[in-house]
């Protein structure tokens, strides 16, 4: 089941303020003492002297790195984050290759489905001698399809496996009810990142619809399906049938709007023409007693939309998204018909990646914690835990303090603020109970096959969660991750192993430096919390206002502040930023340099910081905070961000929250005429 729920340097602080006209005091023999004795773990050779950090604080601090170095051919992108998970992947095919160097192996063990399943990825003769034989069963039950009823029955089977359909049935958290599981639906059945992109009319979009349909024709033709000129026509027009009645992304942001508990017999009301008894059973999902809806809307113009297409019409949009979902499963020929639409015209991406990348990534995806148990005791030290915990734990107190110290929001507010801060629980490095892969047979010849048997076992193991406690233990990332995630209805933060490391956490750096860092993301998590939506989750994870009205009004007029900063911030000469649709990732970007300077500054304990490679710790700070976001990312990809993704482009996560913090503009004597300037009153102050 379909898981929604992914230069030149000035040297010292006398250079540092004549080459950016700083404020930074000029250093003590003392304060050149602990320069020469200690390590910020600044990357000091990325800076762009020629920028004034008080005009663009992203580009100062990253603007070397910027020049000189390009993004690899077969990635969009390049920065922290991408290297990071580069490393990550580089360890985790370490990791595989020597299981599969070894030869006492035991045959269903958890380590030989690894090796099975790497080698099953990599064996390219295999796949390329078998063409479309492994999808040719899925095939056949497409081309079975006889009624409508038969069509509804289909997507509910489909579902099980993960080939896309209208709609996706999941289970997740009951947002109302959060001590239990409950089914969802939710509009699916689109191949184009976005609903907009069907309805674009600029040339740039016209020009990729065009493409898609071409892509499409060309599939049927390599597949050898029909005619692939109308099968692409056909598959167009449902496509844009569905898009019309989506949702758009800002409004699926709202998560009380998105609740609609509905009985079975509810459910066949919004929605009567479609054979809601035949999919359900066929989904597994035949003895539930309620469902919930994201957007009701779509599902009661679906009814109108099947009937709008024949039968025929409707096998030839399932062929195509079953072609689609495994494309990159099957012949060379095909995956790179594949890559040359979705990666190379959509994001701008000029290489395939190596195919360990593409084996890696399956293997992360099916047996991803096998592969875990195994990457946590190589590559993350329990001091590293331990050291997490304090942080973590200094950023509650910090995010306490801050509550009481809010101007815009009451006591009885507050209370509860708190009360759902203190909730808060922590998961750190790895999971304390490990998944269990015992039923999943992984064959090393069968690719295909292990995708759908993944796909299933994961689907089974959802179902089974309906009306059951919540797996307090489980994770939604492995250890190998370099991310990060909050869940509203468990009310969880938590990080994976592979981001507590440099440039995020470094045991051995400057404090300074992880607060900015690892205590911003900490802190950002805390602040999804309360951001927009998650402010609508109570302590226990359920959707329960704990606002009072003026606090609430408040808090949104706030929101609407950051909204239009963002709104402002130019991507390209034709495309902004999309305020309401990062406002929550913004809230937690504020959030969490907010939140990390304050722990920071109550971990000196009263004492001033160290000047360390010329800076002060407030520097410091914001500099560690800036360098976590450096990227540079394809053209076409960054307009695909901007369309799709809840968050802001890396220079507007370093220069939107700085703008905001009033310590930035002390540190950096940022006054009215700099670029990073925002009039005090203009300031956005959230927590």
């Amino acid at each position: 089941m379909k898981k929604l729920i992914l230069s030149s340097l000035c040297a010292g602080a006398i250079a540092l303020t004549g080459c950016s006209q700083t404020s930074a005091p000029e250093p003590s023999a003392s304060a050149v003492a602990v320069n020469q004795a200690l390590s910020s773990g600044i990357d000091m050779t990325a800076f762009d002297y020629g920028v004034r950090p008080q005009d663009d604080f992203y580009d100062y601090v990253n603007g070397t790195w910027l020049k000189n170095n390009e993004i690899p051919a077969d990635r969009t992108s390049t920065g922290i984050f991408y290297d990071l998970r580069e490393k990550a992947d580089k360890d985790v095919r370490t990791i595989i290759n020597d299981l599969a160097a070894r030869d006492d192996l035991i045959d269903g063990s958890d380590e030989q489905k690894v090796a099975a399943l790497y080698n099953s990825v990599m064996d390219t003769e295999t796949i390329n001698r078998l063409g479309i034989t492994p999808i040719q069963a899925e095939l056949d039950k497409i081309a079975a399809i006889d009624s409508y009823q038969e069509l509804a029955r289909y997507f509910g089977e489909a579902s099980t496996y993960g080939v896309v359909t209208p709609f996706v049935p999941y289970v997740s958290i009951d947002a109302k009810n959060s001590s239990t599981y409950a089914a969802h639906i939710y509009q699916f059945g689109l191949a184009l990142p976005d609903r907009d992109y069907y309805f674009k009319d600029d040339e740039r979009s016209r020009t990729l619809r065009a493409d898609y349909q071409q892509h499409i024709a060309n599939m049927f033709e390599l597949a050898k399906l029909g005619d692939g000129t109308q099968a692409a026509k056909t598959v167009m027009a449902i496509e844009t049938a569905l898009a019309e009645y989506h949702n758009t992304r800002v409004e699926n942001r709202d998560r009380a709007k998105a609740y609609n508990k509905l009985s079975i017999a509810e459910l066949k009301a919004l929605q009567p023409d479609f054979d809601w008894d035949a999919y359900l059973t066929a989904a597994d999902l035949g003895n539930i007693d309620y469902i919930i809806v994201n957007q009701p809307k779509y599902l009661k113009a679906l009814g109108g939309i099947l009937k709008q297409f024949s039968v025929a019409d409707w096998q030839t949009y399932q062929n195509w998204h079953l072609l689609n979902s495994t494309a990159a499963l099957l012949s060379a020929e095909l995956e790179a018909e594949n890559f040359d639409f979705f990666s190379r015209k959509l994001q701008g991406q000029q290489e395939m990646k190596p195919r360990w990348k593409t084996a890696v990534s399956i293997v992360n995806r099916d047996l991803g914690e096998v592969v875990g148990k195994v990457y946590v005791a190589k590559h993350f030290k329990p001091e590293a835990k331990a050291r997490m915990t304090e942080l973590v734990e200094n950023l509650r107190k910090a995010y306490g303090q801050s509550i009481d110290e809010l101007s815009w929001m009451g006591e009885e507010t507050k209370v509860k603020a708190k009360a759902k801060l203190a909730a808060f629980t922590p998961k750190i490095g790895y999971p304390d109970k490990w998944e269990d892969y015992s039923s999943l047979e992984i064959k090393a010849d069968d690719l295909v096959g292990n995708r759908k048997r993944a796909a299933l076992l994961n689907h089974q193991r959802d179902i089974a969660k309906i009306g059951g406690p919540i797996h307090t233990w489980e994770w939604h990332m492995t250890p190998q991750t370099v991310n990060a995630y909050y869940s509203p209805t468990a009310n969880e933060i938590v990080f994976p192993a592979a981001i507590l490391q440099p440039p995020f956490f470094n045991m051995d750096a400057d404090d300074a430096v992880n607060y900015g860092g690892i205590g911003a993301v900490i802190g950002h998590e805390m602040g999804h919390g309360f951001d927009d939506q998650g402010s609508r989750y109570d302590g226990e994870g359920n959707l329960n206002n704990w606002w009072t009205d003026k606090d609430l009004a408040a808090f949104k007029a706030l929101g609407g502040e950051l909204i239009n900063q963002y709104d402002s911030f130019a991507v390209f000469d034709d495309l902004n930023v999309n305020g309401k649709l990062t406002l929550g990732e913004n809230i937690g970007d504020l959030s969490g340099v907010t939140i990390g300077l304050k722990a920071y500054n109550l971990s000196l304990g009263g004492q001033p910081a160290p000047v360390i490679d010329g800076m002060t710790g407030e520097q410091r700070l914001f500099v560690g905070f800036t360098q976590i976001w450096r990227s540079k990312k394809k053209e076409q990809a960054m307009r695909n961000q901007v369309a799709t993704d809840p968050h802001s482009p890396a220079k507007f996560r370093a220069n939107g929250p700085l703008s905001n913090v009033p310590e930035f503009y002390e540190a950096y004597n940022v006054q009215p005429g700099d670029k990073m300037y925002i009039a005090p009153d203009k300031r956005v102050k959230i927590w």
